[in-house]
Order: structure tokens, then C-alpha cells, then sequence
């Protein structure tokens, strides 16, 4: 069962640390310094629940529905897209490190954040449900179970790792470029997300 729950933890792993819109916003709160423990445990808890529906077997039923898959597709690329306007503006602002901390965001504010760049992006029930609930689905019982707590575990570690580590850049984001870099970059991956997802609601 060790192996099994390895191979989950590698499987869950390899699909998380790509970078991508959720990401890209853990590691720049996590550089803030903001709600740096709380985001990506949202973030961490989010994807063990989605991967217990996929492990259960209630990945078909989103696939299945053409219309849901769309109205999520789209409502994650206008998210995405308008959080990429965001982050392309503080690019255009310019910032440093001991003004961003002064002006933190509120606490319901980096909640519904982090809940909607993480659950906004169908990639995540791909991953989670679809995916990994597959592949869980070849282990025997309880070695589906296994896979999944393994796959978890890898959520957990990537971001907490994520976010704790950035705080190590904290002394390079004293300096302006540094931040309209970091902003610009996470602009980016999230319209290049939101395009992605757009196109891909479209094909369902």
C-alpha cells in the first residue's frame, strides 16, 4: 500500500507543480506575505475533497454534462482574465515590498480569491476528478483510497512549500522591477489560462 499511496503522491504531484493560474497567485501572495498559511491550505483542502469525489467515482458525471462544462469554461476565463487585468495594472503601478504589506488584503477577500482561482478553472476537476479518479479506479480496494491520500498529500506539501518558500524572495522584492516582473508574469499565465480554458469550453 506504500507504493500505491507513492504513486499517488508522484501522480498528484506531477499534475499541481506545473505552474499555472492558482499557482501563480499562491506564490505571489505567499511573496506579500499575505494570508501566506491560510491561502494555500484553502488551496490544499480544495484539492482533497476533488480528488475524494474523483477517488469515489463521480468524475462522469461532470464530464458528462455538456452545459455545466461550458458555464464553468466560461465563468473561470472571465475570472481569469479579469484577475490577469489586475495584476497588469500593479505591473504598470510598480510596488515595493513594505508598501504591499502595509496595503494587505483583507481576509475575505484573499478567501473568495483563493476559492475562485482555484475552483473557477475546470483544469482542477480535470486533474483531480476526472484524471486521478481514473487512475485511482485501476487500484483494488482499498488501494484507490491509498492513491488518493497520496495524491492529497502532494497538494498539501506543494503549497504550503509554494508559499512558505517564496517568503525566502522577500528581500528581492524590495526592489520595483522585481514586483512589475512577478506581476507581469502572473498576468500573463493568467490570460494565457484563460484563453486556454475559453478555447476548451468550446470544443465541449
Amino acid at each position: 500500500m506504500l507504493l500505491t499511496f507513492l504513486k499517488g503522491m508522484g501522480t498528484g504531484g506531477g499534475l499541481i507543480i506545473a505552474i499555472g493560474a492558482q499557482n501563480a497567485f499562491v506564490l505571489s501572495q505567499g511573496v506579500r506575505k499575505n494570508h501566506y498559511i491560510l491561502i494555500p491550505l484553502i488551496c490544499a483542502v480544495c484539492d482533497a475533497i476533488l480528488v475524494t469525489i474523483g477517488v469515489a467515482g463521480f468524475g462522469t458525471f461532470i464530464a458528462s454534462s455538456r452545459v455545466l462544462s461550458q458555464m464553468a469554461g466560461i465563468g473561470g476565463a472571465v475570472f481569469l482574465f479579469c484577475y490577469g487585468i489586475g495584476s497588469f495594472r500593479s505591473a504598470f503601478k510598480g510596488e515595493r515590498l513594505d508598501a504591499v504589506q502595509k496595503g494587505e488584503t483583507s481576509l475575505k477577500a484573499a478567501v473568495l480569491t483563493t476559492l475562485a482561482v482555484t475552483l473557477l478553472n475546470p483544469h482542477v476537476y480535470i486533474d483531480t476528478i476526472l484524471l486521478l479518479g481514473s487512475i485511482a479506479s485501476q487500484f483494488q480496494d482499498p488501494g484507490h483510497l491509498f492513491f488518493g491520500a497520496g495524491a492529497a498529500t502532494a497538494s498539501f506539501i506543494w503549497f504550503f512549500t509554494l508559499s512558505l518558500g517564496s517568503s525566502l524572495l522577500a528581500p528581492l522584492f524590495k526592489k520595483e522591477l522585481s514586483w512589475r516582473i512577478l506581476d507581469s508574469l502572473v498576468g500573463v499565465i493568467m490570460w494565457t489560462v484563460a484563453i486556454s480554458v475559453f478555447q476548451g469550453s468550446m470544443r465541449v
